[in-house]
């Protein structure tokens, strides 16, 4: 017999694996995905894992294990020979295996070297390795490899990841009787699965309590009160505390170019731009700006009809089988009554809807008209109606799911860093991200870039564009193009400042006429903008280019922080499981390094940002922040004047039938940009423009992210001249004229005299000078 076993060791010895290296062990971990402070966003992997170390295991968790598993762990060598006398007579007496008398340790040697093949060679083998592991590494070192790696259920592997999935906590907050239930679970993950088989999982952790017990772990009272709890486990997902799924996808598709599959097991933390306050901020107010855009234009009528002979469960199961959505939960109408209605939600709860949730229910009939203003309930609802309902505050009102889509993006100047992305209404809803996928035409967003090229091009805030009809004959534009003003109006002479802040389409046109589309192209292309997607011909003065979102913002960047080109990025950092920095963003910043502290940060050129490449003269990107400012001020943006900061520029647009709206607006600290429109481009009727359906949202984000924040707005640069002028010519104003106003020059193109200035000299004296 020892020469038969002795045969066998010296024959599978030299096959067995190093056991050493089970030191350096790496357990497959999900990638998970935080904003900058470090809220969780989303969690990508199959097998959910978090390793924890023996020292932070509770003591009646490594009991439990032990009374469930292996009792005598801490004691033998990495064999149980009553376990294996046991297994051997059953292999005797019935020809195969029916137990395996494993110990832990060889459920260590089994899980991480051998398949589950049930064999004599594979268990002897398996005792071989066992009796290695004991003689390389400590209890504890083993007894964390196996609750690291054991599937316990509802793709959770180890303990942690289990305390999370059923109890929605730590191990270190788990009751007895649910430390119990979670060593029942290695034997049988499905079958005594506390979720999906609460019976059986009750008797499995009453029996392992039981064991306890008997071995002394645990006090008379103890057993009973762990014995007498009932079943508290749920399933719960990850913990997700933000609520960001676009910019997690973004994360996702970008890292798998580089990791490939490996990004899903390898344990990777990658900590995002995203502020969380300011991501939250931006989901409400594109979710409540396209909901209110949606009850602007009437209500469409439930989602479903139920007969309501149906029975309980099967109305239940139709509810249940339908997703809440940004708040809009799923209802059944049961009663209608004269101002009210009841419905039952999902989770099977009663609730009344109020006249006052009911009454803004005008049937919708196209985006340019409504029905009649309904007069009792039942011109709005009937019995059965599958809809849906919101809470604000304490009662209960009417709403659907919008067909309107937007974008919203918020980034720092500065260096392009993201703040704040949604691609959507809802991603659950559609995962299609039209902040970096939905290529639209701007409108006058645009504009602004047509005049940087202007200004850069010898062009002043006062210069005189005539605001008057004309007639193009473009082969690309279809033959003659007789382009308007929005108003249908024509007002002759108009100073570039007036004509970019009322959006004046003739003065844009004639201004890129005047530049020269190759000119102007050329030196927009510095913005960030695809040159392919600009059309070369006289439209791309009125935003005709395909843009996204991203884009627009990252381009209007240059705008808000004195002329540098930056580009967007949203991953801060990369971490590996064991917190090593594999990844550090350094983008280019605008001129940050000049404005550091060198005694108080490492200057050393790995931590300095590169500088980024200066595309504006500062005197023209401070007379563009300036002539962006009386968008607000004066313009087609005064809406946001609601906000009470002088700090504040931007643009709205709207394009051609009022297809897309937009509103992009900064300070030099935060620059935002809102985009509403149809996935298929179609009007969004003949009252909404960039000021009445994106500039809100705009703002509404605005009043959380601005919150607190000092203004700060452009800082004037050398070589810029403030003085009067005459608001008709454009021209410097005489001496006491009354309507002169103030305007801002490079100190070159101060212009001359007005001709009603008798001395008609063209110098600056003091009174024109603010």
């Amino acid at each position: 017999m020892l020469l038969a076993v002795a045969g066998v060791y010296y024959t599978l010895a030299p096959q067995l694996p190093d056991v050493e290296s089970l030191r350096e062990v790496q357990f497959q971990t999900p990638m998970r995905i935080f904003s900058s402070d470090s809220k969780l966003i989303a969690e990508f992997g199959e097998k959910r894992r978090t390793p924890v170390s023996y020292d932070s295991i509770p003591t009646d968790l490594v009991r439990a294990f032990q009374a469930a598993e292996d009792s005598r762990f801490f004691e033998h060598i990495g064999i149980d020979f009553k376990g294996l006398s046991r297994a051997a007579f059953q292999l005797a007496t019935s020809g195969h295996i029916q137990s395996g008398g494993s110990t832990i340790t060889m459920q260590v040697a089994k899980n991480f070297f051998l398949s589950r093949e049930r064999t004599f060679n594979r268990k002897f083998i398996e005792i071989l390795l066992a009796l290695r592991i004991e003689r390389e590494l400590s209890k504890e070192e083993i007894f964390e490899l196996y609750i690291n790696k054991i599937y316990l259920g509802q793709r959770a592997y180890g303990i942690e990841a289990a305390a999370g999935v059923y109890y929605g906590s730590s191990i270190q907050d788990l009751t007895l009787a649910q430390m119990a239930t979670i060593a029942g679970l290695p034997k049988a993950p499905s079958t005594d699965n506390p979720i999906r088989n609460p019976q059986r999982a009750i008797e499995r952790r009453n029996w392992i309590l039981q064991r306890m017990h008997g071995l002394g772990y645990i006090s008379d009272q103890a057993f009973e009160e762990a014995s007498a709890a009932p079943i508290t486990a749920r399933y719960h997902g990850a913990d997700i505390e933000l609520d960001a799924p676009y910019v997690a996808e973004m994360v996702r598709s970008e890292l798998f170019e580089r990791f490939d599959e490996e990004l899903y097991n390898e344990g990777y933390r990658v900590y995002t731009t995203l502020d969380s306050k300011l991501q939250t901020k931006a989901t409400h107010a594109l979710q409540n700006g396209l909901l209110d855009y949606s009850t602007r234009h009437g209500y469409r009528g439930p989602e479903s009809q139920l007969d309501t002979a149906l029975t309980p469960d099967a109305i239940a199961q139709k509810l249940e089988s339908m997703t809440s959505y940004a708040n809009l939960e799923p209802a059944i109408v049961t009663q209608v009554d004269d101002k009210n209605i009841q419905a039952s939600l999902k989770n099977g709860e009663s609730v009344t809807v109020d006249w006052d949730g009911l009454k803004w229910a005008r049937k919708y009939r196209s985006n340019n008209s409504m029905g009649a203003t309904p007069k009792k309930a039942a011109d709005i609802l009937a019995p059965g109606d599958i809809v849906r309902l919101y809470k604000d505050t304490d009662s209960w009102t009417l709403s659907q799911l919008p067909q309107v889509q937007g974008a919203f993006v918020a980034l720092d100047p500065k260096d392009g860093a993201i703040r704040a992305l949604s691609g959507g209404f809802n991603f659950n809803l559609n995962k299609f991200n039209r902040a970096t996928q939905a290529y639209r035409q701007p409108g006058s967003n645009f504009k602004p870039f047509i005049y940087a090229a202007a200004l850069d091009n010898g062009f002043t805030p006062a210069s005189m564009i005539n605001d008057a009809p004309v007639v193009f004959h473009d082969a690309s534009l279809g033959g003659d193009w007789r382009p308007q003003n929005y108003s249908e109006r024509f007002y002759g002479p108009t100073r570039l400042r007036e004509g970019l802040y009322r959006s004046r389409n003739l003065v844009s046109i004639r201004l890129l006429r005047a530049v020269g589309i190759d000119t102007t192209i050329d030196y927009i292309q510095g913005f960030g903008f695809d040159p392919q997607r600009l059309p070369r011909n006289l439209s791309l003065s009125l935003g005709s280019a395909d843009v996204t979102p991203l884009e627009i913002v990252t381009g209007y960047a240059a705008l808000a922080n004195g002329g540098y080109k930056v580009s967007s990025y949203f991953i801060q950092r990369i971490e590996d499981q064991h917190g090593n920095l594999i990844f550090q963003a350094n983008p280019p910043c605008a001129n940050c390094n000049a404005t550091q502290d060198t005694d108080s940060v490492d200057t050393t050129a790995s931590r300095l940002s590169p500088s980024a490449p200066r595309i504006m003269d500062p005197r023209n990107a401070y007379l563009m922040y300036s002539m962006l400012q009386d968008v607000i001020r004066q313009g087609t943006a005064t809406r946001a004047r609601s906000l009470d900061r002088n700090d504040l520029a931007g643009k709205t647009g709207t394009t051609n039938d009022q297809k897309d709206a937009w509103f992009t607006g900064f300070n030099r600290d935060l620059v935002a940009t809102t985009w509403v429109g149809f996935d298929q481009p179609a009007p969004l009727g003949r009252s909404e423009f960039g000021s009445t359906t994106a500039l809100p949202i705009w703002i509404d984000f605005m009043e959380t992210a601005l919150d607190q924040t000092p203004e700060n707005g452009p800082v004037q640069p050398d070589g810029i001249v403030r003085v009067k002028i005459d608001p008709a010519t454009g021209l410097l104003a005489y001496p006491g004229q009354k309507n002169a106003i103030f305007e801002v020059f490079r100190a070159e193109d101060v212009p001359a005299r007005s001709t009603q200035n008798a001395a008609g000299t063209g110098q600056i004296t003091t009174d024109d000078i603010f």
